[in-house]
């Protein structure tokens, strides 16, 4: 079955998923941006890590409640210990909301450890991470957050890895509803945390640590929050009401919810919900006793 499903998976990489948006009319450089090129007309972008304290990061120009980001990304080859590159969405302020795809480099030959974590006002420590079933530095692969009233879903070349339901109502478990967000890519230094616990650092012989994009394609309602961390208005409701609808955004299909469990099944390595040591006065956490698919 395993073997059966792998095959499915593969079968279905990098086939219609291309992130065809451009960045020059999508994005702009916010962080460092001598260290960020767009080329090929703009569909085609590289973020560069040359010292460690400085990087580069993107972010689209338009806000949002809910909705689908996606882009094709390459990350670093050969040693990239001590680096993070990373895809995310992510609201202003104290209090914010964020979904995350975070690539955490490794020594030469070690694999890389996809990073997936959500917060609601402010409060992350969702952690779930993963190992890749293939190389994310030999070629482009896609990765997408998808948004919507009832869950988070993280894909990567169009197998869902993760979801995260919306149990604010009925359970009290926070999710992001309200705060309007951007989606974000950056390149940064993080010697102290990134490879396996900080034992290794980045080799700066090697710099510069260069991550290509291809490519990134925002399916969002568009919901402009101001400067701050606050809500839209109107257009909240309205967005959620955009993405209500049950069967096509509040489910995964029976062939998704396989390729999900393979992918937790082999190569999920880390999952807040049994680790003991993450939890609040020894409690699991709510959302993790009950059903995410």
């Amino acid at each position: 079955m395993q073997v059966a499903l792998a095959l499915v998976l593969a079968s279905s990489m990098l086939v219609g998923l291309a992130a065809g948006g451009n960045f020059y009319e999508e994005c702009d450089a916010t962080w460092e941006p001598q260290n960020c090129w767009a080329y090929d007309d703009g569909n085609r972008l590289s973020l560069a890590l040359v010292s460690n304290s400085s990087g580069s990061m993107i972010r689209s120009k338009r806000q949002f409640i809910y909705g689908t980001v996606s882009t094709m990304i390459q990350l670093v080859p050969g040693d990239s210990a001590g680096t993070v590159t990373t895809y995310y969405t992510s609201s202003l302020g104290d209090n914010h909301d964020e979904i995350d795809f975070e690539f955490l480099g490794n020594e030469t030959g070690q694999p890389y450890t996809i990073h997936t974590n959500v917060y609601a006002a402010g409060v992350g420590n969702k952690e779930m991470q993963f190992k890749p079933w293939f190389d994310p530095t030999a070629g482009y692969h896609n990765y997408t957050i998808s948004w919507t009233p009832c869950m988070v879903v993280w894909y990567v070349d169009g197998a869902p890895i993760r979801v995260f339901r919306n149990y604010a109502a009925s359970h009290g478990v926070a999710f992001p509803t309200t705060q309007p967000m951007r989606a974000y890519s950056s390149i940064w230094a993080a010697e102290d945390w990134a490879t396996q616990g900080g034992r290794v650092k980045a080799d700066w012989s090697k710099a510069p640590f260069v991550a290509s994009y291809g490519g990134i394609d925002l399916d969002v309602c568009e919901c402009d929050g101001g400067g701050g961390g606050g809500g839209g208005g109107g257009c909240v409701a309205a967005c959620a009401g955009a993405f209500g609808d049950w069967g096509r955004y509040c489910r995964l299909s029976d062939t998704q919810v396989g390729k999900m469990r393979w992918v937790q099944s082999n190569y999920r390595i880390y999952d807040y919900c049994v680790d003991p040591k993450r939890w609040i006065n020894g409690q699991t956490p709510v959302e993790c006793g009950l059903a995410q698919y």
